[in-house]
């Protein structure tokens, strides 16, 4: 049987514990669920922690500092308001102010829907891009997170990972969509990639060909040919997220392609309103039917 998302993360961190003196530090890594199944069912190695101040955020600098390649586990993103001032102001500053390494692994879990409300359905992974010294990836299947585990366990940098729990219990992994036949490219990012399959198929089955290039690393994005190529021969693209729209990572990668290739570039996220708990509330990842929308827009 093929390992899930959640299998990887949890498998990565057992060896992390094992193997490299590692430690997990974060609030209820041990309760119900094990964080959706990515913490191994043990103790050594964990560290229970209160989300509520930034104490738990200084311990992880500091351990990193100190050289134990920690990994600091927020359950939400939304607890990250309490937990960034560390992250942002020590550990992406430490190499190039201070001359000194802080790899700590930032593992930043968002969630939406199911009735969450306001504050615990959201993804926050925008404002960290704005940091110099932190590097921001959104791996959504399990080969991508054994790339950016790879990548954390070479460098000395610290490493902020947003997760969304859509993708856990995906054992598939996402390769991008291209063909000659396209008149349009979709790139996608975090959870808005299963929504973007979805709308491809939909625009496919009315005569609409599409490619779609799979957004890992939202800083520093990748402009190659990869990326670029797919966008030059159509010449109209839309950049889509998890996260909020105004302000946020969608519109500054669909800035950086449209400056690469000269091409038309949208951007689709969350909508500009708090989510609420009841269903027709909610406010999340654009919806297939949203992203084809999109698409037959910038068509016409």
């Amino acid at each position: 049987m093929d390992l899930t998302v959640a299998d990887t993360i949890r498998e990565i961190i057992r060896g992390h514990i094992a193997e490299n003196d590692g430690v997990v530090l974060g609030q209820c890594l041990s309760a119900v669920g094990w964080i959706q199944n990515t913490i191994p069912a043990q103790t050594e190695g964990l560290i229970e922690l209160p989300m509520t101040d930034v104490a738990g955020a200084g311990m992880a600098v500091g351990m990193a500092v100190a050289g134990r390649r920690p990994i600091f586990v927020i359950r939400y993103q939304s607890f990250l308001w309490l937990n960034s001032s560390p992250i942002v102001n020590y550990a992406a500053k430490c190499k190039e102010i201070w001359g000194y390494s802080c790899p700590v692994f930032v593992r930043a879990i968002a969630d939406e829907g199911n009735g969450l409300g306001p504050v615990h359905s959201n993804c926050y992974h925008s404002i960290f891009m704005h940091m110099p010294g932190l590097p921001v990836c959104a791996p959504m299947t399990p080969g991508e997170y054994r790339q950016i585990w790879d990548w954390y366990m070479t460098h000395d940098d610290p490493l902020f990972v947003s997760e969304h729990r859509r993708c856990f219990r995906s054992a598939e992994e996402l390769p991008d969509i291209v063909s000659d036949q396209s008149v349009f490219t979709i790139y996608a990012a975090s959870a808005a990639r299963f929504t973007a399959r979805e709308a491809v198929r939909m625009l496919a089955e009315q005569g609409i060909v599409c490619d779609l290039v799979n957004v890992l690393w939202l800083k520093p994005f990748e402009l190659s040919e990869r990326t670029l190529a797919p966008l030059r021969r159509t010449g109209k693209g839309l950049m889509l997220d998890s996260a909020y729209e105004v302000a946020g990572a969608a519109r500054s990668i669909a800035y950086e392609l449209m400056d690469a290739t000269g091409a038309r570039v949208r951007a689709l996220g969350m909508a500009d309103r708090s989510p609420g708990a009841s269903r027709h509330l909610e406010n999340g990842t654009p919806t297939p039917e949203r992203i084809a929308a999109a698409v037959k827009e910038m068509l016409t």
